[in-house]
């Protein structure tokens, strides 16, 4: 555990605790650590889970699929990054999404209940990481709604221009990386991949942008 307290520090989950409280939150929480090789699910839709992973590396995409298989990227997470909290947090509650490695993972799992639950003593610590768990939460569902007013979009240019407007914004200028591959970026905005790259290369001759596999550049006027 000692090669990955580095990312658990600066996990948002153990923001503004020192090392020592970190390592008696772990004994606190029955921290559980697995490797998953790439291509595995690391919680797969239909199971319940007690516990908050927190990815402590590789990359690792949630996802959602229906009953025929057809899958939606819902996020992608890296490392010091946590999931299923929500889930982890409603006992009994079935995932309605998978949580699918990217590539090879490491993964921590922490007691949610344990979490919730003050200790006699009410340590600060333990206060500070529920505070924490909840700005995890609120920030994710932030996420979400945005992710729903690209999807909330008519057409695939319209859903397009919206997630890039988003994504400009959040690294404050035109030029700017995405997190996805071209079938991610599809899967994520609900699209045909052919029908979204034929729209982005409309775009890129109209002026609007140009790009190069996962990096944008948009052009005002």
């Amino acid at each position: 555990m000692q090669n990955f307290f580095a990312i658990l520090k600066k996990s948002p989950l153990f923001g503004g605790l020192k090392e020592e409280e970190i390592h008696t939150v772990l004994n606190c929480l029955n921290a559980q650590k697995s490797s998953h090789p790439k291509g595995s699910f690391i919680l797969c839709l239909g199971d319940r889970t007690g516990a908050i992973g927190l990815l402590l590396h590789g990359r690792a995409h949630v996802v959602q699929e229906d009953f025929w298989g057809n899958r939606n990227l819902v996020t992608e997470l890296t490392a010091g990054q946590v999931f299923a909290e929500s889930y982890a947090c409603t006992p009994g509650s079935i995932l309605q999404v998978g949580v699918l490695a990217a590539e090879l993972c490491d993964v921590l799992f922490l007691d949610a209940q344990r979490l919730l639950t003050l200790c006699a003593s009410g340590c600060a610590f333990h206060t500070r990481l529920i505070r924490n768990l909840v700005s995890i939460l609120a920030q994710k569902n932030l996420l979400m709604n945005e992710k729903l007013t690209h999807m909330g979009q008519r057409t695939t240019r319209q859903k397009l221009l919206s997630y890039l407007s988003a994504e400009a914004q959040r690294h404050g200028g035109a030029e700017f990386d995405v997190p996805f591959n071209r079938q991610q970026l599809a899967d994520y905005l609900s699209v045909d991949r052919s029908a979204m790259s034929a729209e982005l290369c409309k775009m890129r001759d109209e002026g609007l942008l140009h790009f190069r596999r996962s990096h944008f550049v948009l052009v005002d006027g």
